[in-house]
C-alpha cells in the first residue's frame, strides 16, 4: 500500500461534542490514504475499531433524506419486479429506509447500531443488531437463503473484506444476486472530493478494484449503474460466476474503460489528486478570508464536512454555526472545529449572507429547498469540484 494523501490529524467524524465536554481533549488519528498497486484498491491507512464508530450513538439516519428515501423506493420496486425474491437481506439497514419498502416476511435487516435497529424492530421488521460476519450469516441462512443481498454505503466501512464476502457466499442462494452501492472512486478523484475520506470510509471502491476482489469468491459484476447519491456512487449487481441467468451487460466494461482511461490503475493519478487537494484547501481559505466580515453559516453538519473543516483548519472564526436536520446532532458541536449545530430553519438573507455546503452531495435537494434565499441574493460556498461561490 503506497501512501498518496495526508489529511492530517482528524477526530472521529461522527463524534459530535456535548457542551460540557467542549474543553476535553479530543482523540484524533492521522487520516491518510494509500493505493494498492496489485488490486487497485484505495483505502485509509489507519483504521478505527468498528465498536468506536458504529454503536448506539450513531447519528446518521438515511430516512431523514428525501433523496435517499426516493432512491431506495425506486430500487426496491425494481428488485420486486425483476428478481421477485423470496428473501431480501440488507447489510447495514440503518433506520429502515430501504427495508420498509418490502413485506415484513420477505426481508431481514442487519444493523449493529442499536439505536437504529430499534426503529425497524419497533415496526416488527426482523432485524439482527449485530456486526456482519460469518457467524451471523450462518444464523440467517438457517431461516432461509437470500435471493437478494443489498448493502448501501456499508461494505466500504468494514475492514476485513475477506470475511465480508465469505459471509455473503454462505447466505446467497444459488442464483441469488448481491447489490452493492458505494461512493465511486472515479467521481471522488475527478471531483477532488477529498471529504469522501474519513474514519468510516475505509475503502473507496472502483469497478476495477471491486471486480478483482470479488473474483476470489467466484463472484462477478454483471450490471452497473452510476448514481448521483453521495456525490456520485456506483450500484453494482453481482452474481455467482456459475449462474448463467444474468448476462454481463455493456455497462460494466464501459465503466472499467472509463476508470482505466482516467488512470485509476496508476499511482501518478493519485499523486496528482493529492496536489489538487492542497490547492483546494488554499483556494477555500482564500474565499473565507475574503468574506471574513460576512455572516457565514454551515449547511449540513456531515461527516464529510468534518474532514474539510479539520484539514483546512476552519472553525468558529469563519463559520458562526451549522444548520442540520438530524435530531441527534442539534445543540452539539462538530468534532475538531467545535462549531455549534443548530436546528434547521429556512435560510434568510436578513441574517445570513453565505452558507457553506457541508452536504454538497445533496445540492439539488438543498437548492430546491432554499429557492427563496437564492432568489433574494443569498449565496452558497462549495469546495467541490473546486472552491467557489454559487
Amino acid at each position: 500500500m503506497t501512501k498518496f494523501l495526508d489529511l492530517g490529524a482528524q477526530p472521529l467524524a461522527n463524534s459530535y461534542i456535548i457542551k460540557k465536554n467542549l474543553n476535553k481533549k479530543e482523540k484524533k488519528f492521522n487520516l491518510s490514504a494509500g493505493f494498492n498497486k496489485k488490486n487497485y484498491l484505495v483505502s485509509i491507512l489507519k483504521t478505527v475499531s468498528k465498536e468506536r464508530m458504529f454503536n448506539s450513538d450513531y447519528p446518521y439516519k438515511s430516512s431523514e433524506s428525501k433523496t435517499m428515501r426516493s432512491s431506495f423506493k425506486i430500487l426496491a420496486n425494481k428488485i420486486k419486479k425483476i428478481y421477485k425474491p423470496k428473501l431480501v437481506v440488507e447489510i447495514g439497514s440503518n433506520d429502515g429506509a430501504f427495508i420498509f419498502n418490502f413485506d415484513k416476511k420477505k426481508v431481514i435487516g442487519v444493523e449493529p447500531c442499536k439505536n437504529l435497529a430499534r426503529k425497524t424492530i419497533k415496526r416488527k421488521y426482523k432485524t439482527f443488531s449485530n456486526y456482519w460476519d460469518v457467524k451471523l450469516s450462518k444464523k440467517i441462512s438457517k431461516i432461509n437463503k437470500a435471493d437478494v443481498i443489498y448493502s448501501a454505503n456499508t461494505l466500504s466501512h468494514i475492514e476485513d473484506l475477506d470475511k465480508v464476502f465469505k459471509a455473503i457466499n454462505i447466505l446467497l442462494s444459488k442464483n441469488g444476486i448481491l447489490i452493492i452501492e458505494d461512493p465511486s472512486l472515479l467521481k471522488c478523484i475527478s471531483n477532488t472530493a477529498y471529504d469522501q475520506f474519513y474514519c468510516e470510509h475505509i475503502y473507496i471502491f472502483s469497478t476495477i478494484s471491486l471486480r478483482k476482489i470479488i473474483s476470489k469468491y467466484d463472484l462477478e459484476i454483471f450490471d452497473l449503474e452510476n448514481l448521483t447519491t453521495h456525490g456520485g456512487s456506483n450500484r453494482y449487481y453481482i452474481k455467482r460466476k456459475k449462474c448463467n441467468i444474468y448476462k454481463i451487460k455493456k455497462s460494466v466494461e464501459m465503466e472499467v474503460k472509463k476508470e482505466i482511461k482516467y488512470g485509476l490503475k496508476k499511482l501518478s493519478t493519485y499523486k496528482k489528486f493529492s496536489k489538487k487537494v492542497k490547492s483546494s484547501r488554499k483556494k477555500l481559505l482564500e474565499i473565507f478570508s475574503r468574506l471574513k466580515n460576512k455572516n457565514i453559516i454551515g449547511y449540513g453538519a456531515t461527516a464529510k464536512s468534518c474532514t474539510v473543516l479539520n484539514y483546512c483548519k476552519i472553525d468558529g472564526k469563519f463559520i458562526k454555526y451549522f444548520y442540520d436536520t438530524t435530531s441527534y446532532k442539534i445543540n452539539k458541536f462538530l468534532p475538531g472545529s467545535k462549531i455549534l449545530i443548530k436546528k434547521y430553519k429556512k435560510l434568510n438573507v436578513k441574517n445570513i449572507d453565505y452558507a457553506f455546503l457541508g452536504a454538497w452531495n445533496f445540492k439539488k435537494e438543498i437548492f430546491n429547498k432554499e429557492k427563496n434565499f437564492l432568489k433574494k441574493g443569498g449565496k452558497f460556498i462549495t469546495h467541490v469540484p473546486f472552491p467557489k461561490i454559487i
